[in-house]
C-alpha cells in the first residue's frame, strides 16, 4: 500500500490492478515457450566452461551480471618458484594473485614469441627462468640488482615448450592425465603487461587456463584431469587436506605459510585492482568450471547489431557507442542457476544428457505426468519421470532453474500469457513503444530483451528507450537507507509538491543518462522559477476577469478574438506560446525531456515580466477601454491554458 501511494502520488502510470509477477504460472508458462523455441532452434546447449561463481549464492553467474559491481580490493601478489624436473637448482617463476589455486595448477603457460632468460643468483647458484621484460619488475620486488644475476641463456618461449616441472603440492599426483600435466606450454595471451610473463594454469579456475589446457589435451571436454577441489560455497574440499574446508579466501594466508616453508614463495607483496563482486550479496567472485545451460549469442551477434540499428535511444551515443560495443563482444549467454527457488529449466534427461526433452507448456508436461498441473515450481515438477525413447530408462528433470535476467528478457511475452492467450493483443504491441531504465541495464535488461526478441522473431523488443543516469545523494554518493543520506520523498512532495519534483527531474542530467546529485534547493528553484510565476500569472487573470466581471459583463475566451487582435503584444505573447508548442512537442516526440523546461522558463519570464507587466492597463479597462480589456484577457487566458494542457505530462 504504502509503495502504491508514493507511486501514484508521483503521478507514474503504473497499472497495479493488473500487475503481473514472476512466479505466476502464467508467466512461467511464457517463460517455458521462450525457452523451447530457442531450443527447437539449436540455440541451447551445455558446456563444462569456467564461470564467474558466486559462493555466496551458490551459482554461477553470467558475464554481464559480473560487469554490474566492481571493487577496489586488495589481493596477495606472490611469485612462485616452481622446480624444474631433474635440475637440481633451476626453477621457473610465476606470478599470481590468487593463491588459493596454487594446489589445482596443472601447467605453466609463456608466450612462444617473448624473450626469456636463464639467470643465476652469484650468491646461492639457484637458477631461474623468468620473462625478459620483466626481469626488471621481479629484481624491484626483491629489492636485487641485475648484477647479483649471471645471465646464462637467451631464449624464446616455444623453445620453453615441453620443459617438466615439480607441481608445488602432492594432492593430485595421480587424478591428472597421465603424461600431460605439469609442463611448460604455450598460447599468445600471455603478455609483458604483469608478473613474469610466465603464468601458471588452474584449468578449472581460469577461463584462459581451461582453453589453453583443453588444447594441450591436459583436461578433456568431459572434464577429465580437471582438479577443482573446491565446493559451491568457496571452500576446499577434503582433497586439499591441509586446507579442507577452509573458504578459497581465508586459504590464501596459510597456502602463502606452506609455500613460504617449503621454500618456494619467492615473493610476497600486494595488489591493488578492480575485481568483480557478486551483485546480489557483494561478496567476491571466484571463476570456477561447472556444467551449465547457454543459449548461444556470439554466432547472432550480426543480427543482434542489425535490431539494435531498429532502435531508437535517448541519448545516442549509449545505444551507438556502449550498447554496439556491447553488443559486438557478446559471449553465449549462461542461462542456468543453481538454486531452488526460480522458474525451473523444463529439459528432462538421461544421465549421460544424450538425450534431451525439452517441455513447452503446462499442457505437455501435464500429458508426461499424467495428471493436472496447478503450479510447475520446483517441488510441483522434480518427482516426474519422462520414459525414455532411446532405452536409457526414465528421463529427469535438471537440477537448475532460470537466470533471472532469462524471466526479465522474456517480459513482452510472459506478462500477457503469450502465446496461449491474448495473442492478438500482444502482437499489435510488439515491440513496445516506449521503454526507460537506468544506465546499468544496458548490460542487464535492455541486453537480455534485445537477445531474446532477435532469437525469436528477429527484431527488437522496444522502438524507443530513454537512459536514465542514477540519482545520487547530494554528497555524490549512492543513497542509503543505513546511511539516511538523503530527503524523505515524501516530505519533499508535501512542501513542494509532486509536479515540482517531476520537473526537477526531467529538467536534470538523469534523464541523459547521467547522474544527478539530488539537492531539495534544486526542487525549491523549480518552484521559485517555474510555478509561482505560472500561478502568479494564472492568480492575476482571475483577478482581471473578476474585476471585469464587476462591470455587468460576463467573460467568454475567444480565441477568434486573439486571431484579429493588431495588437502588437498580443501577437507576439501569442506566436511565442504556438513557437513553445511546437518545440515542445517536437522535443517530447524525440524523448528529449530535459530541453522542455528551459524554453518555458524563458516563456515564464516574456509573459509575466514582459506581456502582463506591460499590458495591466489594458487589462484593466484603463487603456483602451473593454474591448481592448477583453482582447487582453482572451489572449492571457489562451496562452496560460495552452501551456497548461502542453506541459500536462510533465506537471500532471
Amino acid at each position: 500500500n504504502e509503495w502504491r501511494q508514493i507511486v501514484e502520488r508521483f503521478g507514474r502510470w503504473v497499472d497495479f490492478d493488473n500487475d503481473y509477477k514472476t512466479m505466476d504460472v502464467t508467466f512461467m508458462e511464457s517463460t517455458w515457450w521462450v525457452f523451447k523455441e530457442l531450443f527447437d532452434k539449436g540455440l541451447v546447449y551445455r558446456a563444462f566452461r569456467v564461470m564467474p561463481f558466486s559462493t555466496a549464492c551458490g551459482t554461477a553467474l553470467s558475464n554481464f551480471e559480473v560487469s554490474q559491481n566492481y571493487k577496489e580490493v586488495s589481493d596477495p601478489s606472490i611469485i612462485v618458484q616452481f622446480k624444474v624436473t631433474l635440475e637440481e637448482k633451476r626453477s621457473i617463476l610465476a606470478w599470481t594473485t590468487t593463491p588459493w589455486t596454487l594446489p589445482s595448477n596443472v601447467a605453466l603457460c609463456v608466450n612462444p614469441k617473448l624473450k626469456y632468460l636463464i639467470v643465476k643468483n652469484k650468491e646461492n647458484g639457484h637458477e631461474w627462468i623468468v620473462g625478459k621484460d620483466r626481469w626488471p619488475w621481479v629484481l624491484a620486488c626483491l629489492k636485487k640488482d641485475a648484477k647479483d644475476f649471471e645471465v646464462l641463456k637467451e631464449m624464446e618461449g616455444k623453445d620453453l615448450v615441453g620443459t617438466s616441472y615439480e607441481p608445488l603440492f602432492e594432492y593430485f599426483r595421480g587424478k591428472v592425465v597421465k603424461g600431460k600435466a605439469w609442463h611448460i606450454v604455450s598460447d599468445g595471451y600471455v603478455s609483458t603487461e604483469a608478473g613474469t610473463c610466465i603464468v601458471h594454469q588452474a584449468p578449472a579456475f581460469g577461463e584462459d587456463d581451461h582453453r589453453v589446457c583443453l588444447a594441450a589435451s591436459i583436461v578433456q571436454k568431459d572434464g577429465a584431469g580437471m582438479i577443482c577441489p573446491v565446493d559451491d560455497n568457496g571452500c576446499f574440499s577434503e582433497e586439499v587436506a591441509d586446507f579442507k574446508g577452509q573458504n578459497v579466501k581465508d586459504a590464501d594466508k596459510h597456502i602463502k605459510e606452506k609455500l613460504k616453508k617449503q621454500g618456494s614463495l619467492v615473493y610476497n607483496g600486494i595488489e591493488v585492482h578492480n575485481y568483480p563482486h557478486c551483485w546480489r550479496s557483494d561478496t567476491p567472485l571466484i571463476y570456477k568450471a561447472v556444467a551449465s545451460w547457454f543459449v548461444k549469442v556470439e554466432e547472432r551477434r550480426e543480427q543482434l547489431i542489425a535490431c539494435n540499428n531498429q532502435t531508437y535511444w535517448v541519448p545516442a551515443f549509449v545505444k551507438e557507442k556502449r550498447f554496439h560495443n556491447w553488443l559486438s563482444e557478446a559471449r553465449d549467454w549462461c542461462i542456468s542457476r543453481s538454486r531452488y527457488w526460480g522458474t525451473p529449466i523444463p529439459l528432462w534427461v538421461s544421465t549421460d544428457f544424450e538425450e534431451v526433452v525439452c517441455v513447452g507448456s503446462l499442457e505437455e508436461l501435464e500429458k508426461h505426468a499424467g495428471h493436472k498441473l496447478t503450479d510447475i515450481h520446483r517441488h510441483f515438477i522434480d518427482d516426474i519421470e519422462i520414459p525414455s525413447k532411446m532405452g536409457k530408462g526414465m528421463l529427469r528433470r535438471v537440477d537448475e532453474v532460470f537466470d533471472c535476467w532469462f524471466e526479465s528478457g522474456s517480459m513482452p511475452y510472459s506478462q500477457k500469457h503469450y502465446p496461449f492467450e491474448n495473442k492478438t493483443e500482444f502482437e499489435q504491441g510488439f515491440p513496445a513503444q516506449f521503454i526507460a531504465e537506468g544506465l546499468d541495464q544496458t548490460r542487464g535488461w535492455f541486453y537480455t530483451l534485445m537477445v531474446l526478441s532477435t532469437h525469436l522473431f528477429n527484431k527488437p523488443a522496444f522502438k524507443n528507450l530513454i537512459v536514465n543516469g542514477l540519482v545520487l545523494a547530494a554528497d555524490g554518493k549512492k543513497m542509503s537507507k543505513r546511511l539516511k543520506n538523503y530527503p524523505d520523498p515524501s516530505e519533499i512532495v508535501e512542501i513542494h509538491g509532486a509536479d515540482a519534483v517531476r520537473m526537477y527531474l526531467c529538467n536534470s542530467p538523469v534523464v541523459r543518462a547521467e547522474p544527478l546529485k539530488f539537492k531539495e534547493e534544486g526542487v525549491r528553484d523549480v518552484v521559485k522559477d517555474v510555478f509561482l510565476p505560472w500561478y502568479n500569472a494564472y492568480r492575476f487573470l482571475v483577478q482581471e476577469v473578476g474585476r471585469y466581471e464587476g462591470t455587468g459583463k460576463t467573460f467568454h475566451p475567444d480565441p477568434e478574438r486573439i486571431k484579429q487582435s493588431d495588437n502588437l503584444m498580443d501577437k507576439w505573447i501569442n506566436a511565442s506560446c504556438h513557437g513553445l508548442i511546437a518545440y515542445v512537442r517536437e522535443e517530447i516526440e524525440a524523448y528529449h525531456l530535459y530541453t522542455v523546461v528551459p524554453r518555458l522558463v524563458n516563456f515564464l519570464e516574456d509573459l509575466t515580466n514582459v506581456y502582463i507587466r506591460m499590458n495591466r492597463d489594458r487589462m484593466r479597462g484603463t487603456q483602451g477601454g473593454p474591448e481592448e480589456a477583453l482582447t487582453a484577457l482572451c489572449t492571457l487566458y489562451d496562452v496560460l491554458l495552452n501551456a497548461t494542457v502542453l506541459l500536462a505530462p510533465i506537471t500532471p
